[in-house]
């Protein structure tokens, strides 16, 4: 499934490609699970199992540099409950942030998703501070807002 390495749009040094778990080289997977724990265990001062088990179902976009992983996010394919696929695992390293990464990550997840299934809803738990955000790319509340790992999360689906 891994697919062409392109350059990100709007961002000349960055490239961005689709992989499976599998597809990826050692050095990157070191790579793409250290920017994740930089950030949602480091970052958030949250201590939780990053390494859930789901990331071996999951189709993972990986933004890098020519030195580093910056960005990256994953796609669980539909199943489970209301049979939607899911967004996860949004990350964007904090030297990028603020330049429209989230933005183009969430609508490729998006675009993805609707090619790889298209009659399938997506759904995915936001940090309730990046409601507005999500709320700006077409997401919709679909219920009452939950502590996951000790952090404010809001159900949203489209």
């Amino acid at each position: 499934m891994k697919s062409a390495k392109q350059k990100v749009p709007g961002h000349p040094d960055l490239y961005w490609c689709w992989y499976r778990l599998e597809e990826i080289k050692p050095v990157l997977l070191y790579d793409l699970f250290a920017l994740r724990e930089a950030i949602f265990v480091v970052e958030q001062n949250c201590a939780y199992q990053e390494l859930d088990g789901l990331d071996k179902n999951a189709a993972h976009l990986l933004v890098t540099t020519d030195q580093a992983i910056v960005a990256c996010l994953r796609v669980l394919p539909p199943g489970g409950e209301g049979g939607q696929a899911r967004i996860g695992r949004v990350a964007v390293s904090s030297d990028w942030r603020k330049r429209g990464l989230a933005r183009l990550l969430v609508q490729s997840a998006i675009d993805k998703i609707r090619l790889d299934y298209p009659s399938c809803g997506i759904h995915l738990d936001a940090q309730t501070y990046l409601q507005a955000f999500y709320l700006s790319l077409g997401f919709k509340l679909c219920g009452d807002e939950f502590l996951e790992d000790g952090i404010p999360h809001i159900p949203m689906s489209m």
